[in-house]
């Protein structure tokens, strides 16, 4: 049974956003449009919804003191608050003069992306970041179906249709130019801004060299930087850059760009339904978001030396020896030579063979090299 989307309580969210709580009074909680940012909150027990889109509510707003003294004691959700004229002053009076009150409020992107935020909130927020749905989710939707959620995306509405929501990504599209980009951003070339979207969803996860889309789009080279990093601050691209100490041997300057949702990629290269050798591309996307969900953090890289040798995703914390990643639909179809090649460099750290097909976890050895294969859950563990 497929829950509709005001029955579904998505779980691991809600506790997030509880804990978080007791570290702040205020978080902020942002994503892509559609992601799902006004469900979860109404979602949650015992909260005043305020929709900031609506003129009643921003006029509610305009004397800070005076809103925020009726609501002592209270969880407040503040939707769309990059809506509001001044929303920085809003929140700093409420977390330093209101305590006592919980804020989630809402965004599409980060504060530092909107020009209304005259003030960052330094020390006195803290992001969640939604993502597109993760495999706790599927379960809370009552649908595990990981082909279907590959295909059919990570957006709630997207991921609950039961064919192609054609209608959906156009209206997606439309609402993110005029809401996100049009109001904070200010660009004016909408046909420019549009191709360069589409090439580059048509080639997510592939080598980005900002050239190269340039002459297409109609635009110049740093034109094309800035509409990629506009896209990265919306989290709608991700930008994974080679993990390098500079070795003679390594890639150390040419990122690699990640669409924000498989169902993105697979409407726009315009696939009827996923062939075989589509799902190991589309696995490697929902293994970098399940990432993205859990560690909530986006350094995240790859590695890939002058000879084609090449890791998926390499995780390397402050002080710790690097973690190397390969992702594979079906573990049969894993190659150690990039893990072997990277090792060679790097001789420290554990390494995963993450796959849709394993059951039961182990560790197998090629050679010096000791690879774990692990699961997607398994994996998270591990890496939190």
């Amino acid at each position: 049974m497929l829950l509709s989307l005001h029955m579904a309580k998505r779980n691991f969210w809600i506790n997030q956003i509880n804990d978080l709580w007791k570290e702040r009074t205020l978080i902020w909680l942002t994503g892509v449009r559609r992601v799902g940012k006004t469900y979860l909150c109404q979602s949650l027990e015992k909260v005043e919804y305020f929709d900031c889109e609506l003129p009643k509510t921003r006029k509610l707003m305009s004397e800070p003191e005076e809103f925020l003294e009726k609501l002592k004691g209270k969880r407040i959700i503040l939707d769309e608050v990059h809506r509001l004229d001044n929303p920085s002053e809003l929140l700093k009076i409420a977390t330093d003069h209101f305590g006592s009150i919980k804020i989630i409020a809402t965004g599409s992107s980060t504060i530092t992306a909107s020009k209304k935020f005259k003030d960052t909130l330094t020390g006195r927020k803290i992001q969640l970041w939604l993502t597109p749905m993760i495999t706790n989710d599927l379960l809370d939707f009552r649908n595990k179906d990981l082909e279907h959620r590959l295909f059919m995306g990570g957006l709630p509405p997207f991921f609950m249709s039961e064919k192609i929501p054609e209608r959906y990504f156009q209206e997606w599209m439309d609402d993110y130019w005029a809401k996100d980009i049009q109001e904070l951003f200010r660009l004016e070339r909408k046909d420019s801004f549009q191709k360069f979207f589409d090439l580059v969803l048509n080639q997510s996860s592939g080598i980005f060299e900002a050239s190269k889309f340039a002459k297409p789009c109609e635009v110049s080279r740093q034109t094309i930087n800035n509409y990629l990093r506009i896209l990265e601050s919306t989290f709608v691209f991700h930008i994974i850059k080679p993990f390098s100490t500079y070795k003679p041997t390594e890639i150390v300057s040419a990122p690699k760009v990640y669409a924000f949702d498989t169902g993105f990629i697979c409407y726009y290269k315009g696939w009827e339904k996923l062939r075989n050798e589509d799902l190991g591309y589309l696995w490697e996307h929902f293994v970098l978001n399940e990432i993205q969900a859990n560690l909530q953090t986006k350094q995240i890289n790859y590695w890939r030396d002058k000879r084609g040798h090449e890791v998926d995703f390499i995780l390397k914390k402050r002080g710790k020896e690097p973690i190397a990643i390969e992702c594979k639909w079906r573990s049969d179809h894993f190659n150690p030579s990039g893990l072997e090649a990277f090792r060679r460099q790097y001789p420290s750290g554990d390494n995963y063979l993450v796959a849709s097909d394993i059951d039961m976890n182990l560790s197998r050895k090629f050679g010096n090299l000791k690879v774990q294969f692990i699961d997607l859950k398994s994996l998270i563990k591990e890496l939190s």
